[in-house]
């Protein structure tokens, strides 16, 4: 299912930037919330009795496709909320740029959070009153693009629309998507598979409930969101690291891959998780859960950014999706190599996951060497007021 989601969100984010190109804006958000629209439709079709009568291949199958209608809506989507800041933000207001890049980005991921506890609430009442709930809150959108946005919004000179032109791309805009393939190949070597896994394991993992294994996973993805709002004016903005460059970027994907390698020490070297020692695993799981997500928010925040200054104005739309298809690689990668080592990395779950994390640390330090390559040099780089690593050039 997963991989599936991941394939459908590599070829959307390719195509849809051709399509927000060629059609503008408008038409890409007003696709995506028809799309999402008749995916949690089709979820009002399901029948209990496809898993009472152990008809599991019809359910899963059913369940798969409603959620790949949504996962193209949601990428859709998304491209339309990246792309604008670009086209109504002057080039002199960087600062401004970035501010409202990593609001919009850390908003929507705490947002994703904050839903996983409506969702619970809603099911606990009724199946299809959440459902009903999710329909009216999509359709409720469709009005203010309907009437607040230009048709013309994102569209680019016809010579540049052509599907050839997806991959013919800026050097910082191929170089900062290569770097997102890793930055998100890092996160999702564990997150998405692996973890949860964990989590709910009683024999060598932590043992927990489905609600906290939610409650765990859903926190993670509000505090990312916030931290991901918060960085300009909370992090960057203390360091005179505002806005952020090619040399930000470098010493934050760097710190990022402290975290995972602190992880994969705890699960393969140390005897806290091989003699399972309960509270010493959630302490030592926790700490650096919270510690990789901090991190992992600053550089995604930093790479949002970067991505819409690097992109051509007339070609914004298509350098954004063609970016958010490299991000949609790195899941995908991460997925499939995380359920690979999870299963089959050691003699059980632990040395798994701690090879998930090892995997993790070398996406990481994958991503810091290819940012290595974008041509910014301007803006040196600063760790407060009176510490200059690089001079401003």
């Amino acid at each position: 299912m997963f991989t599936l989601y991941e394939v459908a969100g590599v070829v959307t984010n390719l195509l849809a930037g051709l399509m927000g190109a060629r059609w503008g804006i408008k038409s890409t958000l007003l696709t995506g919330l028809t799309l999402q629209l008749c995916g949690i439709g089709m979820l009002f079709g399901w029948q209990p009795s496809w898993a009472a009568h152990g008809e599991v291949t019809k359910a899963i199958v059913f369940v798969t496709a409603a959620q790949l209608l949504c996962g193209v809506a949601k990428d859709l989507t998304k491209l339309g909320g990246k792309t604008v800041t670009k086209l109504v933000t002057p080039d002199e207001k960087q600062s401004r740029l970035f501010k409202v890049v990593s609001f919009i980005t850390g908003f929507k991921n705490s947002m994703k959070g904050v839903g996983y506890f409506i969702g619970a609430a809603c099911l606990t009442y009724n199946y299809y009153f959440a459902l009903g709930l999710l329909l009216v809150v999509v359709a409720a959108a469709m009005p203010w693009a309907v009437v607040g946005l230009s048709n013309k919004l994102g569209r680019a000179r016809k010579e540049n629309v052509k599907l050839t032109s997806l991959f013919k791309q800026r050097h910082n805009v191929n170089v900062l998507s290569i770097a997102r393939f890793f930055l998100f190949g890092s996160r999702d070597m564990w997150f998405e598979v692996p973890l949860p896994f964990f989590l709910r394991d009683g024999v060598y993992g932590l043992g927990w409930e489905r609600l906290a294994v939610g409650a765990m996973l859903a926190g993670f993805i509000i505090l990312y969101g916030q931290m991901q709002s918060w960085t300009p004016q909370l992090v960057l903005q203390p360091l005179k690291q505002n806005p952020p460059n090619k040399y930000v970027e470098l010493l934050w994907n760097g710190l990022l891959s402290l975290a995972p390698a602190f992880l994969a020490l705890m699960l393969l070297a140390s005897r806290i998780f091989t003699q399972h020692n309960l509270p010493a695993m959630i302490g030592a799981m926790v700490s650096g859960l919270i510690a990789y997500c901090l991190l992992f928010a600053i550089n995604s925040s930093i790479h949002s950014y970067l991505i819409v200054r690097y992109a051509d104005g007339d070609k914004v739309a298509m350098n954004v999706g063609f970016y958010y298809m490299a991000n949609a690689m790195g899941r995908l990668t991460g997925t499939l190599v995380s359920g690979a080592l999870y299963t089959y990395a050691g003699a059980n779950v632990v040395y798994g996951l701690g090879w998930c994390f090892v995997a993790s640390v070398a996406c990481a330090v994958a991503s810091t060497i290819v940012t290595v390559f974008i041509k910014d040099d301007q803006g040196g780089l600063r760790c407060g007021q009176c510490l200059t690593i690089i001079d401003e050039q």
